[in-house]
């Protein structure tokens, strides 16, 4: 049977991207993205009490899965420590590699997938400055919940202040946690192995990266389970959108090459040279029957409807 092309991400008809252009927007698209995180910032009894309030649904509807598996990795260091490491590392790394996969091996899908993430990526930036969030790590003791960056800081680079450098925490907006990216781009990485990558391994890794992201960010207290719940949402209605986007972005790209001139274009063949239904060469059939026409014939004497020439 054909495979048929979800919504937003069927095969490009145009010709392969350049990696010249494609290489700054995407460093474009995701300086916006570190730097949206960073500047919207609102204000921090705003974003605790919007983290409490998804907590209290969340314990209201019995999903507040987050207890439980922060303290999991919080007693067991094998899987908090790697958890960890999962959390601050294939974020950045994975997502990258796939597009660079997708650039190089399946051409024909990678503007829509580029689209798809990058239009997702903008609707959670605007998710972030609407509704600043407190993560589970940052609520008070008493809420139940260890930040296990901090708790395992001495295993990797980060600091006790968030998933960056040492340092560099402050660097970082803490309350961007609604929606969770983390999910959303894991989820997009895993529908990109399982649409164009090959074998089971690659379908294994479709479906154990995003679920494995999504455990990692609610036991490591990053997110609640409401975040990743939005942060799968964001990806649907990004698919959705992409291909408004597409449209817009190739009129945009229309117009500039032809400096905004509207209308068909005018010839450039002058009336002597163009063709006329069964002929290669401009005015053959009139040549071949000045030709055949009887000497001293007039010229209204040959031509379509004329009378053949006497033999």
């Amino acid at each position: 049977m054909p495979q048929t092309e979800s919504p937003g991400i069927e095969a490009a008809p145009e010709t392969r991207s350049r990696w010249w252009i494609e290489l700054p927007l995407i460093l474009l698209v995701y300086g916006c993205y570190s730097a949206g995180r960073l500047l919207a910032r609102g204000g921090v009894s705003d974003a605790v009490d919007h983290g409490l309030a998804i907590l209290r649904i969340e314990k209201f509807l019995h999903i507040n899965a987050e207890h439980p598996l922060n303290r999991l990795f919080t007693r067991e260091s094998w899987l908090g420590v790697p958890a960890d490491f999962w959390y601050a590392s294939l974020h950045y790394l994975v997502t990258p590699a796939l597009l660079v996969w997708l650039f190089r091996n399946r051409a024909a899908h990678y503007r829509a997938a580029r689209t798809w993430l990058m239009t997702s990526t903008f609707l959670g930036l605007i998710g972030f400055t609407l509704l600043p969030t407190c993560p589970p790590r940052l609520l008070a003791a008493q809420h139940g919940f260890v930040d296990t960056m901090a708790y395992y800081s001495s295993y990797g680079w980060w600091g006790g202040e968030a998933s960056a450098p040492r340092g560099m925490g402050g660097m970082t907006n803490q309350y961007a946690a609604m929606p969770s990216l983390h999910v959303g781009w894991a989820l997009w990485c895993g529908v990109m192995l399982w649409r164009y990558g090959r074998g089971r391994a690659a379908r294994v890794l479709a479906v154990v990266y995003p679920l494995g992201t999504t455990l990692v960010v609610m036991g490591t207290a990053n997110h609640y389970l409401l975040d990743a719940v939005a942060g799968v949402a964001v990806m649907g209605v990004g698919l959705l959108l992409a291909p408004a986007v597409t449209r817009l972005a190739d009129r945009v790209r229309a117009r500039l090459v032809t400096g905004g001139s509207s209308g068909a274009p005018a010839s450039i063949v002058s009336g002597g040279c163009q063709t006329s239904a069964g002929e290669r060469i401009p005015r053959q059939r009139a040549s071949r029957l000045d030709a055949d026409a009887e000497p001293g014939a007039a010229p209204t004497d040959t031509g379509d409807g004329a009378p053949a020439p006497a033999r």
